[in-house]
Order: C-alpha cells, then structure tokens, then sequence
C-alpha cells in the first residue's frame, strides 16, 4: 500500500514528539516538514511544543543529580552492556 503524499494535521501531529526528539524515519520527517510548511496550525503547534522542549531541556541542564545516583546509573548501564 502506498502511503499518502502528505500527513494532515491529525498525522501530523501523531508524530509530534517523535519530530522533535528526532525520531522518525527520513520519509517521515519530510512529510511532517511538507505538512508544518503548508498548515500554519500544527506549524504554531510545532512552535509552542519546540519552546516547551527546548526551555525544559535548558532547565534540566542546570540541574546537578546526586553524585550517588549518578554512580548507580552508571553502574545500572555498565552491567547492561555486560549482559548484551
């Protein structure tokens, strides 16, 4: 089956998230980048949900964790590579 030429807004804004944490397939991210050029409603979606994005990931950024838990996450991910 051949997929649509486009996404519209309900497609469009399924795969939100996954645009912004740049996560979708090639194809996929064009349709959405041919969708939010032509639809100024998801392009004004897109742009409030970015800012939401970008201003949570500055704060966290500031945010120093606990050098125990830092330790045990490390650990945690050290002994998955281990069992793969």
């Amino acid at each position: 089956m051949n997929q649509p030429s486009h996404f519209d807004c309900a497609q469009a804004f399924a795969r939100l998230e996954d645009y912004l944490d740049r996560e979708l397939a090639p194809d996929e991210i064009r349709h959405v980048e041919e969708h939010l050029a032509l639809c100024e409603v998801c392009a004004r979606e897109f742009q409030f949900e970015a800012g939401v994005l970008c201003a949570l990931k500055e704060k966290l950024r500031r945010i120093s964790a606990p050098p125990d838990l830092v330790a045990r996450i490390r650990q945690t991910i050290q002994q998955s590579k281990r069992q793969m």
